[in-house]
C-alpha cells in the first residue's frame, strides 16, 4: 500500500495540531509535516518528498494562493487543498487557478477530510458544496478555469465511452436525468445507470463535481 507524506500549512497553532493529530490516525501516511507560514512551507516542500499540501488562505507572510502557485510551479506533482474558513468566489476561482485541487471550508468534519485528501491523492478534484455551483457557473460562462490550472487526469485516462461523454455534456449544461433522457432518447434508467459510471470513473461523488472536473480538465 503506497504511503504518502503530507503537508500542513496553517498559521493557527491549535488548528494545525488538530489537523495533525487526525491525520496520524491514518496509516497510510509516511511522515507529516507542518509550516506556521508560507516560506517555511515552501521549505519544507523543496526538501522533503511531499505528495499533498493542506493550505491555509490567510497566512501572515505569503497568501495561500499565492503559496499554492510558488510551490505548483516548482513540483507541478503535488497535489494541494485549500482550508479556508470562508467561500468567497474570488479566492475560489484564485485558488484553483493558481493550481489547487480541492476547497475545503474549515469546518468541514476531520473523518470527512481525511476522504477527500484521499479521493484528491487518487486524482479527484473536490469542492465544498458551498462553492461548488458558482464555480461550475464560472467555468461554464466565463472559462475562468483554464488559466494555468492543473489538469489532473484527460479523457483518455478516465476512458469514458462516447455516451458517457454526452451525458456529461449535458450534465455540464445542468439538465437533469429526465431532460438527459429525453434529450437522448433513452430510458431514464438508462441514464442514471451512464451518470453512476461517470461519477465512479471520474472519481467524484455528485454531478456538480463531475461537471467541474469536465470542464477544468477539458474532458468535454
Amino acid at each position: 500500500m503506497a504511503k504518502y507524506n503530507l503537508l500542513i500549512i496553517e498559521d493557527h497553532s491549535l488548528t494545525r495540531f488538530g489537523l495533525k493529530t487526525a491525520f496520524e490516525n491514518d496509516s497510510s501516511y509516511a511522515g507529516i509535516y507542518e509550516a506556521a507560514n508560507a516560506k517555511d512551507g515552501l521549505e519544507i516542500a523543496d526538501k522533503k518528498n511531499i505528495d499533498i499540501i493542506l493550505m491555509d488562505l490567510g497566512l501572515p507572510d505569503i497568501n495561500g494562493i499565492e503559496a499554492t502557485k510558488i510551490i505548483k510551479e516548482k513540483h507541478p506533482d503535488i497535489k494541494i487543498v485549500i482550508l479556508s474558513s470562508h467561500e468567497k468566489k474570488e479566492d475560489v476561482i484564485s485558488s484553483l487557478k493558481a493550481g489547487a485541487v480541492a476547497y475545503c471550508t474549515k469546518d468541514v468534519e476531520p473523518e470527512r477530510l481525511i476522504e477527500i485528501v484521499s479521493s484528491v491523492l487518487q486524482g479527484a478534484s473536490w469542492f465544498d458544496s458551498k462553492v461548488a455551483q458558482f464555480v461550475l457557473n464560472a467555468a461554464v460562462s466565463q472559462n475562468e478555469l483554464t488559466a494555468n490550472s492543473a489538469k489532473t487526469q484527460n479523457s483518455t485516462a478516465i476512458n469514458l465511452t462516447t455516451r458517457e461523454k454526452q451525458v456529461l455534456k449535458l450534465i455540464a449544461q445542468g439538465l437533469s436525468n429526465n431532460d438527459i433522457a429525453k434529450k437522448l432518447d433513452v430510458s431514464i434508467n438508462t441514464t442514471k445507470a451512464h451518470v453512476c459510471s461517470i461519477l465512479q470513473k471520474m472519481s467524484v461523488n455528485d454531478r456538480t463535481q463531475a461537471a467541474i472536473k469536465a470542464i477544468r480538465d477539458n474532458i468535454i
